[in-house]
């Protein structure tokens, strides 16, 4: 993993633990813990982290958004 990808998922495991949460919430936390905006739209950048293997995200129907976990550690 590169040097870079691997402190983004430092940092998104620092603030994210073991909870699921939506795109809002990660916006609200990642602002929070860093005050920090993604520059690009979170949600595009949240899929490729999960196109990558880094996170895990589906469509919650019920709230009508994206949420997002950390897999879990071998």
């Amino acid at each position: 993993m590169h040097e870079a990808l691997r402190l983004v998922v430092e940092a998104l495991s620092d603030v994210m633990g073991d909870g699921r949460y939506t795109t809002r919430e990660m916006e609200d936390m990642l602002f929070t813990f860093y005050a920090y905006r993604c520059p690009d739209d979170l949600s595009r950048s949240l899929n490729k982290l999960r196109l990558m293997g880094v996170l895990c995200g589906e469509v919650d129907r019920e709230k009508a958004c994206w949420v997002w976990w950390l897999p879990k550690k071998d």
